[in-house]
Formats: structure tokens, sequence, C-alpha cells
């Protein structure tokens, strides 16, 4: 009995018939060189009314595959029951199969497998027990660019990791970036393709980022202030009154005459003073005059003191941030620039412990944080914490009766997510801060007379403006980004010397006369 088949190879052969009967195809050896390479898809592989074990035979040759059919198999011969179990023929016609594939597909189709033994590496062609569980293979699966911890969870979905008695599993090895599988042929199957889909290279972002900060402090004065002369005003009268004025050593009466006098005792211990030095009501009666000491009888004051104004300053101060990082797809990048700012803590000592002090540190920084998700249509998502941190005014605690001068520090937040497409600018936020501070001063009546008012009153009027605008930029990686750098590092093998760029007018070292021929030429 003769059959027909029809099969394109690889190389590009034109179908051709093969009329080959099942004594000849049994003396055809069962491996070729070919067929020890790596298997390859064949374009067209099709069975016209061909004897099943032929098929098998064809197919199993074309895979290198050694194999022996099963005595159960039975086709052609009697079974227990005396019937003869007849072979059947088959027709089919695959396209892009390897040859071990259309083998297994074909075989199972009539309730065969393959059973090999690993010691020999024969396969057995037997029949299938349907009450028995599927076999498990074992697999080494290469990642390319996925974490394989991430990977087990994903894998885990697609086998069955209950089944009893044997469940299917996955072990990561993160060492070499596989995952070993151990699974039933359809569930590596399903494995392959979920690698496939979810192993791809992960896209890199770059994060430009500006962060502006402008400070505004315009002042302007005008007018008079008489708050020196009005405000508050020291009035004496009477003793010391003018205890700023120079004593006079002449004296104001005549202390060796006799007389009933009336004061108080001077620096030399007699009666009257000295000009300033003894103040008080002073009487002579031999004389019949009566004399003032001047400390008694004036009037002391501040005097009259006013301030005159008529200036404007103004001050601006502008500080910009530029960042710029490139991380991963849904990867949190942080950059933090900024000053370690000192803080001294004083403890007081006690009868037990000695005082000291102690020093911390706050960040007076710049910080962002940016978690960036690529979306379609190249947008990036950008989950974005900012913080700008920095010293403020001294600001007066009171502790335990004590004052103290203690730093204050401007805290400024921003925490939001927005979707951005890719190379583009958007103004993330701003806070404008505006405090105005007005004083206004007058003499009463006075300062309110039309136009000669201005000589009594005193303007003043200060604004503090604080603007934070940020402006972020995202930009989607490309592969033409980058740029190849040529070194040598590696290939330095560690015995080239450091060069000495410094002479020997310039070197301290003394000159090593040895590196020098006679005639002063050097080696």
């Amino acid at each position: 009995m003769k059959a027909n088949i029809a099969i394109v190879t690889l190389v590009g052969l034109t179908a051709c018939n093969l009329a080959w009967s099942q004594e000849t195809t049994a003396d055809k050896p069962t491996t070729t060189a070919a067929a020890a390479a790596a298997p390859s898809k064949i374009p067209l592989i099709e069975f016209r009314e061909v004897m099943l074990t032929t098929a098998i035979d064809n197919l199993a040759r074309q895979a290198g595959i050694n194999y022996i059919l099963d005595p159960k198999v039975g086709y052609g011969q009697p079974d227990e029951r005396g019937v003869v179990k007849a072979q059947p023929n088959i027709s089919i016609r695959w396209e892009n199969l390897t040859a071990e594939q259309a083998l297994n597909a074909l075989i199972g189709t009539y309730g065969l497998q393959l059973a090999t033994d690993n010691k020999t590496g024969i396969s057995r062609v037997t029949v299938k027990d349907p009450a028995a569980a599927e076999p498990l293979i074992t697999k080494v699966v290469q990642l390319k660019f996925a974490s394989p911890s991430n990977m087990v969870a994903a894998v885990n979905t697609v086998i069955e990791t209950t089944r009893k008695p044997i469940p299917s599993k996955v072990i990561a090895d993160v060492r070499t970036s596989q995952l070993v599988v151990s699974a039933t042929e359809k569930e590596q199957e399903a494995v392959e393709k979920l690698v496939e889909r979810l192993d791809t290279q992960t896209k890199q972002v770059l994060i430009e980022a500006k962060i502006l900060e402008t400070t505004l402090n315009p002042k302007t004065t005008k007018g008079v202030d008489w708050s020196g002369t009005l405000a508050g005003q020291n009035v004496q009268f009477g003793n010391g009154a003018l205890g700023g004025v120079p004593a006079s050593s002449t004296p104001i009466f005549n202390d060796s005459v006799p007389a009933t006098q009336i004061g108080v005792k001077n620096e030399a211990g007699t009666l009257g003073g000295v000009l300033g030095s003894a103040p008080g009501i002073l009487m002579n009666d031999l004389a019949g005059s009566f004399k003032f000491n001047p400390g008694a009888a004036f009037l002391n004051a501040d005097g009259v003191s006013a301030v005159v104004s008529f200036l404007n300053t103004s001050g601006k101060t502008k500080v910009v941030s530029e960042p710029r990082m490139v991380t991963l797809d849904n990867e949190k990048a942080t950059i933090e620039v900024g000053l370690l700012f000192p803080i001294v803590n004083t403890a007081a000592g006690t009868s037990q412990t000695a005082g000291g002090s102690t020093t911390t540190y706050s960040n007076l920084t710049v910080n962002l944080d940016v978690t960036p998700r690529i979306a379609a249509n190249n947008f990036v998502e950008l989950k974005v914490q900012q913080g700008v941190l920095r010293l403020g005014s001294k600001v007066q605690s009171e502790v335990g009766g004590v004052n103290n001068n203690v730093n204050s520090f401007l805290s400024r937040k921003l925490d939001t997510t927005v979707l951005i497409p890719s190379g583009n600018t958007l103004v993330m936020g701003g806070l404008i801060q505006d405090t105005t501070i007005s004083g206004n001063k007058k003499v009463p009546i006075l300062g309110d007379i039309p136009f000669l008012g201005r000589l009594f009153r005193h303007d003043s009027k200060e604004l503090n403006r604080e603007n934070l605008t940020i402006f972020i930029t995202p930009t989607i990686v490309q592969d033409k980004d980058f740029q190849p750098t040529q070194t040598d590092y590696l290939q330095q093998t560690g015995s080239e010397e450091l060069k000495e760029e410094w002479t020997a007018w310039d070197s301290g070292k003394p000159l090593d006369w040895s590196k020098f021929k006679e005639g002063g030429t050097k080696d």
C-alpha cells in the first residue's frame, strides 16, 4: 500500500508528491543533521490520505525525534477480544508550524502522547490516559527588561497553582533575571505569550523643572516726624535739673564773713557752694542780699527734635532653581538642593548634671519629588511633590523669664497630579503673598492745616510681596537621545603613573639628577 505525502520545507522547495511505502520509510534514518539544529517553522505541511503511523514517522524525522511505537497502540493487531484495530488515514494541511508542533497536534487528536526517556533520549508514542493529569514541563524563561520578582505575580495568574496532586509553580532567579516555570504544556504556552507582552523595554522620562521665587520690598517715607519732641518729652525742675552744667570754682558768697546762711554744704564741707555743685537757695544776712544757686532756678527739658523724611527704597530678590533628572516610567525621582542650617540648643546644668549644648540641622532646601507615568497619545502623567524651606525672621520667645531670639522658617509646599504632553511646559502653580504695612503720624490740629499741615505729618508705606511659580516639562526619552561615549578606562593595566605637571621651579621636591646624563640631557 502506498501513500502520497506533500511537504514544503524551509529551503523553499515547491510542493512535490513522494510515493513512500511503509517498508521503505522504515529503512530511512530517524535523525538528520538539520533536525539537530534549532527548530524552525515549515511554511506548509500537507498530508493527503496518509496512514497515521506514516505521518508520525515523517514528522518525527523532520523534528529529529527518536521514537518507538508502543505496542499498546495496536494498529493492525487484534486486541484481547480478537478485534483488529484498523489504522486511520489522515488528510491535513498546516502552515508555519515546526515539525514537533505538528507531531504533538497530530497524535493528541488520536488520543496519543509522547513519553520521553531522559536517559536514552528515545520517545515513546503511547496511549494517553484520559484520567491522568497532564504532565508538567519545566522551562527556563530568560527575561530581558522586567524584574523577575515582579513577573512572578503576573505568571501565577495563568498557571494552576492549586492543582492536586502536583500544582504548577514559578520561581524567580534574581541573579540571572530568569524564571523557572514548571507547568503543563498549555500553561507554558500561556506563560510565553504573557512574558512576550510584558517583558518590554521600560521607557524613561526627562523631568525639567524651573522654580522661580521672587521677593519685592518697596518702601516709602515722607513728611516730618515730631515724635522726638512731642511723643515723650522729659521735663525736670528743681535740684539737679542742670546736672549737665559744668561746675565753677567761683564762690557765690564769701565764706569768711560770719553770717547766717541757709543752704547745703559744698564738697569742701562749708556752707554755700560752688556754682552747679550745691543747688539750693542761699542767704547772707550781713550783706542783706538774697542769692539763688542757678541749679535750682532753671527748667531742664529734652529740647526740640524733628526727623524730616523724603525717601523711597526698593528691594528685589530673585531665586531660580532648575533641577533636571531622568527616571524610569512609574519610578519616583527625587532631587534636593540647599543648605543644612545649624541650630544650637543649650541646656542649663543642675547640681547633678553639667550643662551643655547640642547642634541640630534643618534643611533649607528646594525639594522636588516626581513620579511619571507614560499615558496614551504621548502624554505623561506626573505626580509632583514640591517644597521650599527658607530662613525667616527672628522671633522672640520667653523661657523661664528670659527672652530668647529664635529662628523662624518659611515653608511652601505643593502636592498635585497633572497630565502633560511630552515636551510641553505647564505652569503647575503659584503662590503670591502680599503684606502691606502703612503708618501715619501727625501733630493734632497742626497736621490738619491745608498745605502747612505737611510740616506736621509723617507718612510711611511698605510692601512685602513673595511670589513662587513652578514650571515643569516632561519629555519621553527616545532611542536617538542616547549618545555613545568612547572610553579606554577598562583597557588600562594600572601600571600608568600619574604625570606630575609641576616643573622643578614650582615643585618643593628636590630634583632627581639621576635622570640626567652627562652633558645635561635626559634619559
